[in-house]
């Protein structure tokens, strides 16, 4: 009876996080271009896979462990665990104030950043061109970067380890507004004559003919500054259009519109906070690129933070129902407080797998797994502080 309830109780929160995650793979997949359709057939893919196994796979493992009815002795408790975040009683609701004050001044701190150095947009957004560059051994990409400044005559430029540690991603904005074949030759002259000058290396055009002491051109791409262009304005629609779907299907679930205002007002700190880390990382010296791949991080923050929050405001429901009259604030803090547990779970397991591919996944990561991890942060925070606190201030019934 305990597993049947609890699958049954929790089929409602499990639908509605997967959903709203589910539709934000849709609008991504619709609206985005390039590699980013790629990342959104995985997402969905991914949240398809994971509620199979979430309500089916693990119910058939949890009977199996059970069968011996109550000889059983089944737990989902160790003596680790027993006592960790059980039995709490945290005033949530008292600390919003707090809580609205310390995002305001990060945000603000952050959009004043933005406006001094602002933010490091790569090809994807600016224009420019890329190249992958096959070397016949490891090479550094810093000093590389500083090497092919005067190349490219001091304009942007950045390289990055590209898969294997001999293989380099050079992207510049060099001619950026030049997009004639001529332009096209003379940034991969540039290019050849600066590795050259740098490693010492013969350029071999033909793949097949590299070796030692040599060092080819694998690939190479443009991105005009009118495609650039209509990649900015498919992600501002994919991330605007995400929210206003979302919220109507808060609105429709859950039958109060406060509910679907906190989630979108969550989203957006959320959104802003993320983007005020990379401007102040900026500021700092630590430089992230906002490009494709970013905008499927924030993609991906908006639905883990609303899987987060749906979880929430399902408990809220819950016991709005049981407790109805009852007094809401003690409501909205008891049903925070009995889903902390599973909130700092899923938030800790998935923090560790973002910050291993923030250690190792490489350069071309770093901007991505940066931008998850100050999401899933985040994203915690604002479902415990700012979408259930918000719920309550803009609810006229509150006691």
């Amino acid at each position: 009876q305990a597993i049947t309830s609890g699958y049954r109780k929790a089929y409602s929160s499990i639908v509605d996080a997967n959903v709203t995650t589910f539709l934000v793979g849709i609008i991504l997949y619709s609206l985005g271009q390039g590699p980013v359709k790629g990342f959104a057939i995985t997402l969905m893919v991914g949240i398809a896979c994971s509620f199979f196994s979430a309500v089916f796979i693990t119910r058939v493992f949890v009977e199996w462990m059970s069968k011996k009815g109550d000889q059983s002795k089944l737990s989902f408790v160790t003596g680790l665990s027993k006592n960790a975040l059980s039995g709490l009683n945290f005033d949530f609701i008292s600390k919003r104030k707090f809580a609205y004050l310390f995002s305001t001044v990060f945000i603000t701190i952050g959009i004043v950043a933005m406006m001094i150095k602002g933010l490091t947009f790569g090809v994807d957004f600016t224009g420019g061109r890329s190249y992958v560059v096959s070397f016949d051994k490891p090479v550094e990409s810093s000093a590389l970067k500083v090497a092919l400044g005067s190349s490219f005559d001091n304009q942007g430029v950045e390289v990055k380890t590209y898969g294997a540690n001999n293989v380099l991603k050079v992207t510049t904005s060099y001619l950026i507004n030049d997009e004639s074949d001529e332009a096209d030759a003379n940034v991969k002259a540039a290019l050849v004559s600066g590795v050259s000058d740098f490693t010492s290396l013969t350029y071999v055009q033909d793949d097949s003919k590299a070796g030692e002491g040599n060092f080819t051109i694998a690939s190479s791409s443009k991105v005009g500054a009118t495609i650039a262009d209509d990649i900015k304005n498919a992600s501002t629609q994919s991330v605007v259009f995400a929210l206003v779907v979302i919220f109507l299907y808060i609105l429709v679930r859950f039958r109060k519109w406060q509910f679907g205002l906190g989630a979108i007002i969550a989203l957006f700190h959320d959104t802003l906070f993320v983007l005020s880390a990379f401007a102040i990382a900026n500021m700092l010296g630590i430089s992230f690129e906002v490009d494709q791949v970013f905008i499927a991080a924030m993609l991906t923050i908006i639905g883990y933070s609303i899987n987060d929050t749906v979880v929430v405001f399902d408990r809220v429901r819950e016991n709005l129902d049981i407790k109805a009259g009852g007094d809401m604030k003690a409501i909205f803090n008891e049903s925070l407080n009995s889903t902390i547990n599973r909130t700092m779970i899923t938030s800790v397991t998935t923090l560790i797998v973002v910050v291993v591919l923030f250690l190792f996944g490489g350069a071309v990561l770093k901007g991505f797994s940066f931008a998850l991890i100050v999401g899933i942060l985040i994203g915690t925070y604002s479902s415990l502080f700012i979408a259930t606190p918000v719920v309550i201030d803009f609810n006229k019934e509150k006691n």
